[in-house]
């Protein structure tokens, strides 16, 4: 029996908040990153992770808050909790592992490409998987060609968001990347979701895991938390509002010169230094006889 499925019950709400959320979390990963391509080598890595982390994070909160606007008429939704947080580590996973390509090979060429086509990767493994950990009296089934499109979707909006953030051209590109991003996942959730049709079971079967309340609590509580502390981290950094270099330019120095000698400058230093020394023995030379 084909079941009544409706995606939106709280209106707009739903959409938008899990919309802002990805904008969230993408906002501080790709800022992260852009902040590891400023700072010395032995820092990179930490606010790489951080910033997959983040994004992971913001992915996975958003997906679920949008879930929650998903209703089945005539069948509760209950969750499976191994496989609803395996998604979040596989968000985090594969994030992070594009996001470390681009942060150490640059956003460009073939290292952007990997990139971005991993970070979109997971982008739609995370929602799929968090998919499978639903469970409820039926069956999903989805539309290959849609689905097709979602994970493109997630992949083209993923390289460009990354593109975006590789630019290092201050604060105002990073915000531009995180509306691509967010726009990545929550485009590609939705166009996941018109994929899906949902095969109701003829007979009552009791369903195992918990309620969408009961999840309720922490995936806001955990996930907003570390977003939370991800955004300290980025607000009290000094340079990572500007999104500048690690370093003060030398004319900011007092007692350093502006700009380092010319090596013809040292030349006629040392000219000068000869002809004052030839000068004072010529001027002492009348005096010695």
């Amino acid at each position: 029996m084909q079941g009544t499925v409706d995606g939106f019950s709280y209106g707009l709400v739903t959409p938008v908040v899990a919309y802002l959320m990805a904008c969230l979390g993408g906002a501080l990963g790709l800022r992260c990153t852009t902040r590891a391509m400023l700072v010395a080598y032995s820092w990179r890595p930490g606010w790489l992770a951080l910033g997959s982390a983040a994004i992971g994070s913001g992915i996975w909160t958003m997906h679920f808050i949008a879930m929650i606007g998903f209703t089945v008429e005539g069948a509760p939704i209950h969750y499976d909790k191994p496989t609803t947080y395996a998604s979040l580590g596989v968000a985090i996973l594969m994030v992070g592992v594009g996001i470390f390509i681009v942060g150490y090979k640059g956003a460009t060429g073939t290292a952007l490409f990997t990139g971005g086509t991993i970070t979109g990767l997971g982008i739609a493994s995370m929602h799929y998987l968090g998919m499978a950990g639903m469970r409820f009296n039926g069956d999903f089934e989805y539309n290959t060609f849609t689905v097709g499109a979602s994970v493109v979707i997630a992949m083209v909006a993923a390289t460009a968001a990354l593109w975006a953030a590789g630019q290092v051209r201050g604060f105002l590109w990073s915000v531009g990347a995180s509306l691509v991003m967010g726009l990545a996942v929550t485009g590609m959730h939705y166009t996941g979701m018109t994929a899906l049709s949902v095969h109701l079971h003829t007979t009552e079967t009791p369903t195992a895991g918990d309620s969408p309340a009961a999840l309720l609590a922490p995936m806001l509580i955990g996930p907003l938390a570390f977003l939370c502390l991800a955004g300290v981290v980025v607000m009290f950094d000094p340079l990572m509002v500007m999104g500048k270099p690690d370093w003060t330019p030398a004319e900011h120095k007092p007692g350093v010169p502006a700009h380092p000698p010319a090596p013809h400058s040292s030349r006629r230093s040392q000219l000068r230094s000869r002809r004052r020394v030839a000068h004072r023995e010529s001027s002492r030379a009348p005096q010695n006889r």
